[in-house]
């Protein structure tokens, strides 16, 4: 999931940067992400048949692992910090899941989000299982050097609990390519191994100097235009001239709003940490992507007039793409929203209340399950590389994601079509179904 080229994630957002305009926006109501995917879990698990013994097993976490540990600060002091890893699921291979640095982690979060990785790399049909971590504090407020020892520390105290074959760790909010290429040389100089080339597979999002993927960086935001080129062709829907509003312009809306400009798609308004803004001639999105990276925000940019959040939500437009963190779109957004489509860049944006207002308005919904896997999927091209030693060309890895995600959605629609659900419940569906034939084919050890 995330900008490459900082050190510091703010000068970079990562992959689903949270856009709740200048201050922070309280959700309408508690939102507690993990009943939240828990309840979808027990729904689709009705749905495709799953043996209750498996429902029971993946409604919780293999290991929740919490680690505290000191850091040295630029002025000297230490200071004590929490860290998290969530296990999920590996019955159909290694745990796999990004690292969050943020201020509002929290261990609910971290178990719903370790969770949809299960789902999600089952969807996928990769041999990787669901992991999620992180760190509990705000990686903007610290130097770059404060940033790399917390790194370090972070990932020699998880130790063996993660490593190629085992738990692979990869970007996510408030991390980036840099954290990683951290990461990696602090896991190969603690690992005690001679061959240090087989290390290279503890983590992805690398940079590319270090064993890292071309199209890595693009992936998610990729893998987002497939779904959605997808949904359009089946609903024959031309995008040309379409419009488009989106909120969060880290990694994933950025480059989803250049690819989408490629179609014809026009940028409208957008928001990010810092407000919200609105073009009615539409954004440069190529050069906007460019601001954000120099200046860490779209604060600022001078071709863009300043709108409230609830502006943001009203502005009619054809397509809406949340990439920000979950709970963004509630019972009073989705009510404001003037668009045919909704494409979850972001993991958990729409509320249950919010969606259901969205199923009962008639728009549409491209789960995040399936809408934001082409991050985790070539996340597994730049991990088989590393296992093979190879360099894949950007046609290559470009071409796989197409066909990987066409796959999945027509495999979403079969299940969509074949039990009356909507797409996010076939989402669940479609993965289950694989998780539960691994299961009840290898039965329960002893």
């Amino acid at each position: 999931m995330n900008d490459r080229n900082s050190v510091v994630p703010s000068s970079q957002p990562s992959t689903d940067d949270r856009v709740i305009g200048a201050t922070k926006h309280p959700p309408a109501e508690r939102y507690e992400f993990f009943k939240v995917v828990q309840r979808y879990l027990d729904q689709a698990s009705k749905l495709a048949g799953i043996p209750e013994h498996v429902r029971v097993i993946l409604s919780q976490p293999k290991a929740e692992i919490i680690v505290h540990f000191p850091v040295r600060m630029d002025n000297g002091e230490y200071r004590l910090f929490k860290g998290y890893r969530i296990q999920h699921n590996n019955i159909l291979g290694p745990y796999k899941g990004g690292m969050r640095f943020h201020e509002d982690a929290s261990l609910d979060d971290f178990k719903a989000l370790a969770a949809m990785m299960t789902w999600k790399c089952a969807l996928m049909g990769l041999p990787f299982g669901g992991g999620k971590g992180g760190i509990k504090f705000n990686p903007r407020d610290v130097s770059r050097g404060e940033l790399s020892r917390v790194t370090r520390r972070f990932f020699h105290s998880l130790g063996s609990n993660i490593g190629p074959d085992y738990d692979i760790p990869a970007p996510d909010v408030g991390t980036n390519a840099q954290t990683m290429a951290w990461a990696l040389d602090t896991y190969m100089n603690t690992v005690g191994t001679v061959s240090k080339t087989a290390m290279q597979g503890v983590v992805t999002g690398k940079p590319v100097s270090v064993g890292g993927t071309l199209g890595r960086e693009k992936a998610t935001g990729q893998g987002l235009v497939h779904a959605v080129r997808n949904w359009a062709e089946r609903n024959k829907f031309d995008l040309s001239g379409k419009k488009l509003i989106l909120q969060g312009f880290g990694n994933v809306g950025s480059n989803a709003a250049v690819l989408l400009s490629h179609l014809g798609v026009s940028l409208v308004a957008v928001g990010d940490h810092t407000g919200y803004f609105y073009n009615s001639e539409g954004f440069n999105s190529y050069r906007l992507k460019q601001y954000v990276e120099q200046h860490g925000s779209v604060q600022g940019y001078p071709n863009g007039s300043k709108i409230s959040r609830e502006e943001f939500f009203g502005v009619a437009a054809d397509l809406f793409v949340p990439a920000a963190l979950e709970n963004q779109v509630g019972v009073q957004e989705a009510e404001a929203l003037q668009v045919r489509l909704v494409a979850e860049g972001a993991n958990g944006p729409c509320s249950p209340e919010g969606e259901e207002v969205l199923r009962r308005r008639g728009i549409d919904i491209l789960p995040d399950v399936l809408a934001n896997a082409g991050g985790v999927t070539v996340s597994y091209y730049e991990w088989v590389q590393n296992k093979r030693s190879e360099n894949w060309t950007l046609e290559e890895v470009d071409d796989r994601l197409e066909r990987a995600m066409t796959d999945a959605y027509e495999r979403v629609e079969h299940f969509a079509e074949t039990h009356h659900c909507d797409f996010r419940l076939a989402c669940y569906g479609v993965a289950l179904e694989r998780l539960a034939r691994a299961y009840v084919d290898r039965e329960i050890f002893p």
